[in-house]
């Protein structure tokens, strides 16, 4: 798949760098020619100097045969409209946005425009470490009815099979992580002490999954 990426900042960069190393084609605009030498010697992409939303530049960059493009660049309005001019004028579906305000970020969420809100995430993932009880959403869609939630197990549930979880809270878990790895769990995967524990539900399951999850099996 061919990706262009406006903003070669470190979030762009090291994007850019991830994709290609995934055997993705790339483009990266930036309106700093000096910004490219963050993509490194092995960086065997394209890169546009230019501002992102001009149309001149997004065709220098390939718009016309990628099938995603991700606006990080370090202005809010600079990427939002980037983002609607690749979905509205190229018809390029996979787009994505960095929005630092994250009011603006719901906002252009319900429009479609998929974000990505650096100060809502960080201050999420800081909050679940300080404060372990319940849950955190780390995504919901656009209508904010269907969430993936990180949520706190309580050890009681230690030794019993993910699927036992699944059943229990009337949710999927499809991911955990341990010991720093993702794992995809199966029918035999065993909860352990330390997992991370990401369950998918819906909005109104969200008090159950957490009392139920937060509490010992019932029967112990």
């Amino acid at each position: 798949m061919h990706i262009v990426i406006m903003g070669c900042g470190r979030t762009g960069s090291m994007l850019a760098r991830g994709l290609e190393q995934r055997g993705h084609s790339v483009a990266v605009i930036d309106m700093y020619a000096e910004a490219f030498a963050r993509l490194g010697s092995q960086f065997k992409g394209l890169t546009v100097k230019g501002v992102g939303f001009d149309r001149e530049v997004l065709e220098a960059a390939g718009i016309r045969q990628a099938g995603g493009f991700a606006a990080v660049s370090s202005g809010d309005n600079s990427n939002i409209l980037a983002a609607r001019v690749v979905r509205e004028i190229y018809r390029v579906e996979n787009v994505v946005a960095r929005i630092y305000d994250q009011g603006r970020a719901q906002v252009y969420e319900r429009l479609g425009i998929p974000t990505v809100a650096p100060v809502r995430w960080t201050t999420g993932m800081v909050m679940r470490r300080l404060l372990p009880e319940g849950s955190e959403p780390v995504w919901r869609d656009p209508s904010g009815q269907a969430r993936l939630l990180q949520v706190a197990v309580h050890r009681g549930w230690v030794n019993r099979r993910i699927k036992e979880l699944q059943q229990a809270a009337g949710c999927v878990i499809p991911v955990i992580t341990r010991l720093g790895t993702g794992i995809v769990p199966t029918e035999h995967t065993v909860f352990q002490d330390g997992d991370l524990v990401f369950a998918a539900c819906e909005l109104e399951q969200t008090s159950n999954v957490e009392l139920v999850l937060g509490n010992p099996p019932k029967g112990l």
